[in-house]
């Protein structure tokens, strides 16, 4: 997975980076009603009370103008309450409390209609455990400001790395990120990737409420369903970091979800060879 898709065209990296990024070819068309010039940053949080104060102290370091959103499941170990304690302390922070576990999919799809319902112009998505490099949030908004609608931060162009990963979850996240891609005939070398930034637009023109997968699944099918409205995409290479504190929430059950989603997703295109835009709008 060391070369960039074929398919992007190969723009010119941030100024001062020696990274080389995978950008979209045209702008896209400029947001048809008032956007907000801040970023809203979604972080989905399920028990991490062990990071989240750093990982949104970070967030702010990188990026002092966001507006980070922090959508907390179950909250039992007080999670939402050192959000909130630290977002007062940052500014910025907003937490939307969830009285019970709903999942990384429907995190997500609240942190994004609560991002387009107040006119955010780019939404950003992040894990709070740590994995994600807060540093390179300016690098994925300055590549969505180039002509972008969807960002990746990826593991699987050149530059990207895992580090302190097991070998089973190595395995595991190339195995299925291969297997996505050519199934779905996508572009995105990274599709299981969380780290993204989106141009509000882009999410407009697709009914994100209609994605059926849970878990990581969602992630896949949602990328699938923006590559197939016409959205750009552009990947540039982060490292990801194993968590130090906490517990993972991937799961075989999570796993075995998203695969079958994958396949399902792949032989209904096989099926319909004209692949008409789904879901657009």
């Amino acid at each position: 997975m060391g070369t960039l898709p074929r398919h992007f065209g190969l723009g010119r990296p941030s100024q001062g980076s020696t990274d080389e990024v995978a950008v979209a070819k045209e702008p896209s068309p400029a947001p048809s009603r008032p956007a907000r010039a801040v970023p809203l940053v979604i972080m989905p949080t399920y028990r991490e009370a062990e990071n989240i104060a750093q990982a949104l102290e970070r967030v702010r370091k990188s990026l002092p103008g966001a507006t980070v959103l922090v959508v907390d499941d179950e909250g039992s170990d007080g999670t939402a309450d050192l959000a909130e304690q630290t977002g007062r302390q940052l500014g910025g922070v907003e937490v939307l409390r969830r009285p019970a576990k709903g999942g990384l999919a429907s995190a997500y799809r609240t942190g994004l209609a609560w991002g387009l319902d107040r006119d955010f112009d780019v939404i950003v998505g992040m894990d709070a455990d740590l994995s994600h490099d807060a540093t390179a949030l300016p690098r994925l908004l300055a590549v969505l400001a180039e002509g972008a609608d969807v960002v990746v931060g990826s593991r699987y162009v050149r530059g990207g790395s895992s580090v302190d990963w097991p070998l089973g979850r190595r395995v595991l996240s190339r195995w299925g990120n291969w297997y996505a891609r050519h199934l779905l005939g996508s572009s995105v070398s990274d599709l299981t990737s969380a780290f993204r930034a989106y141009r509000a637009e882009a999410l407009r023109a697709v009914d994100f409420n209609d994605v059926k997968a849970d878990g990581y699944g969602f992630l896949i099918e949602l990328a699938y369903i923006l590559e197939q409205s016409g959205a750009k995409f552009a990947e540039v290479p982060v490292q990801f970091i194993n968590r130090a504190a906490g517990r993972s929430k991937m799961s075989p059950k999570i796993a075995a979800e998203s695969w079958r989603v994958v396949t399902l997703m792949g032989l209904s295109a096989r099926w319909h060879r004209r692949r008409r835009p789904y879901h657009a709008r």
